[in-house]
């Protein structure tokens, strides 16, 4: 070849379109390795050389993956972006996060500025965004591709990965139960995330299969913030009889029970055990360090990602099974026997 090489002449003698050439070029995660080995091969044997301009051809977007998240909880947030950038490594994409409020009239089209504004290749919702069934549609008119991380099922298999939420309710119920708890309560999270609900219908679930009832006394609604776990604990430790065990929706609130305990002369664990929700780094930091459910958030981030880098504009129609993840409990030091009185 007397001329300079082309993307033409590339795609021509590897038998394969341009657009796949581009791919190859870009270093996107959505070529086969035979194929890419071929291209890589006969460029490396021409001495091609890609013009800059081809870069992004394969897309016509950007090689950026989007985060849109509205949560109260800022570890929930770095934990995710952490998991979402192992998921990515190596795959020449990267990653640009979007706070949102789900409140805001604004929000619907304040998401579609950012994949539009962006040329977003896909995008990533923890919740509580990805319980808004209004996106999907507007990422599917914009060609983005995404994925929801939820607590149940809300959509095709490779759209999700769900976290069982409703199941990190039932371990904690069955512990506080195999304590010897009777007299429990809840602090759920706000009503708009749909985390909220599941645990603690997993948590009613579990009592009740062991004939204990989570009365409504006893169930206060919280934040998911430190903050709302002090007014809410207040608020049930002033209640006669009192409760001896306490399942908190997440960490941060746990902590507030902790402290509103103490403020309050209250023995933990010896008059009152507390389970917590996340295992993030709070639960080992405070004291007595608390028992808890754990979800590993960050590997629930890269597993996402590899669910949307696998998924997004496979040209061999290869499906994948969902991705589930199992809460585990993690016993520490704030929970013990119930009282000998209780």
């Amino acid at each position: 070849m007397n001329r300079r090489p082309t993307i033409n002449d590339i795609a021509r003698l590897a038998r394969v379109s341009k657009k796949t050439v581009s791919r190859v070029i870009n270093q996107s995660p959505l070529v086969r390795d035979d194929t890419r080995e071929r291209i890589n091969a006969i460029i490396a044997e021409t001495g091609f050389v890609p013009d800059p301009q081809a870069r992004g051809l394969a897309f016509r977007r950007s090689f950026l993956v989007g985060m849109i998240y509205d949560n109260p909880n800022p570890q929930y947030v770095v934990n995710m972006q952490a998991g979402l950038l192992d998921g990515m490594r190596g795959s020449g994409f990267e990653l640009v996060v979007h706070p949102c409020n789900r409140q805001s009239p604004t929000f619907l089209s304040d998401v579609r500025d950012f994949v539009e504004r962006l040329k977003l290749f896909g995008v990533v919702l923890p919740p509580s965004a990805s319980e808004d069934e209004r996106l999907p549609p507007i990422f599917d008119e914009l060609d983005c591709a995404y994925v929801r991380i939820a607590s149940v099922a809300m959509d095709d298999p490779e759209a999700m990965v769900v976290t069982n939420d409703h199941v990190g309710g039932i371990v904690a119920a069955r512990h506080l139960v195999e304590l010897g708890h009777r007299r429990v309560g809840h602090i759920s999270g706000p009503p708009t995330f749909r985390s909220a609900h599941e645990r603690k219908r997993g948590f009613a679930q579990e009592l009740a299969a062991h004939d204990v009832k989570l009365l409504s006394k006893n169930v206060a609604e919280g934040a998911y913030s430190f903050e709302s776990g002090i007014a809410c604990a207040e608020k049930l430790l002033a209640r006669t009889p009192r409760i001896t065990g306490i399942f908190c929706g997440n960490d941060e609130m746990a902590a507030g029970v902790l402290y509103a305990a103490r403020k309050a002369g209250i023995s933990v664990p010896r008059e009152l055990s507390v389970v917590g929700y996340d295992d993030f780094q709070v639960a080992a930091r405070v004291w007595p360090p608390l028992t808890t459910v754990c979800t590993p958030t960050r590997e629930v981030g890269r597993i996402a990602a590899d669910q949307l880098l696998r998924s997004v504009g496979d040209a061999h129609g290869v499906r994948y099974d969902p991705q589930a993840i199992l809460p585990t409990l993690v016993v520490r030091e704030s929970t013990g026997p119930a009282p000998k009185d209780a």
